[in-house]
């Protein structure tokens, strides 16, 4: 199985590249924050990869910034009726924020937006995930924020459903959530907030 690849890139599209690696050249999917965290033509670049495979069928490279994205991507191929093709759309239509809010709360609206995704699609993605995502329905409201093992309220509450979602304990990021200026996007909380767990 291919985890990774770093070698000189060849080709660039809106959703695919292809990296020579050892003098081979590997045709890889990625997401638009990979896209745009490669460098330009001819330069060196490095991806994480999830390698598809199917009887029968081609061995397909799907390619990741960061090591947090792929594990999204994993999460969401554990949906029945999710493939690879359709999670790439889901992580390229939505922020993780946003990702994160549409299906803690059941946005069953938001997620037929994605292209490929139906309402079917996207009511298993929402009951299949939403414990994993962390926000419940009442959760993001007030009462109990601050008890052990809750979900806070807004901007971190949204934080936590991320990283619920990535496969973290609550437990490992209580403490860091309390360290978070909530007056910040998301996006910026959930990157500082997987720093902060690097370092431990």
């Amino acid at each position: 199985m291919i985890a990774s690849l770093r070698g000189a890139l060849l080709e660039s599209g809106p959703d695919s590249v292809v990296i020579e690696a050892g003098g081979v050249g590997y045709a890889v999917t990625i997401t638009i924050a990979a896209q745009r965290a490669l460098p330009s033509l001819g330069a060196a670049a490095f991806l994480l990869i999830h390698t598809h495979t199917v009887q029968d069928g081609p061995l397909q490279l799907f390619g990741f910034a960061e090591a947090e994205e792929r594990r999204l991507f994993e999460t969401l191929l554990s949906v029945q009726g999710v493939g690879p093709r359709v999670a790439m759309a889901i992580l390229s239509s939505l922020p993780m924020g946003e990702l994160v809010r549409a299906i803690g709360g059941s946005d069953i609206t938001t997620l037929t937006r994605i292209r490929g995704v139906g309402r079917k699609t996207a009511e298993r993605i929402s009951v299949e995930l939403r414990d994993k995502i962390g926000l419940l329905g009442g959760g993001t409201a007030g009462g109990g924020a601050g008890l052990p093992g809750s979900v806070p309220p807004g901007r971190i509450g949204e934080v936590h459903g991320a990283l619920t979602a990535l496969g973290y304990k609550a437990s490992e990021f209580d403490t860091i959530l309390a360290k978070l200026d909530e007056t910040q996007h998301v996006t910026d909380l959930i990157k500082q907030a997987l720093a902060l767990l690097r370092r431990r």
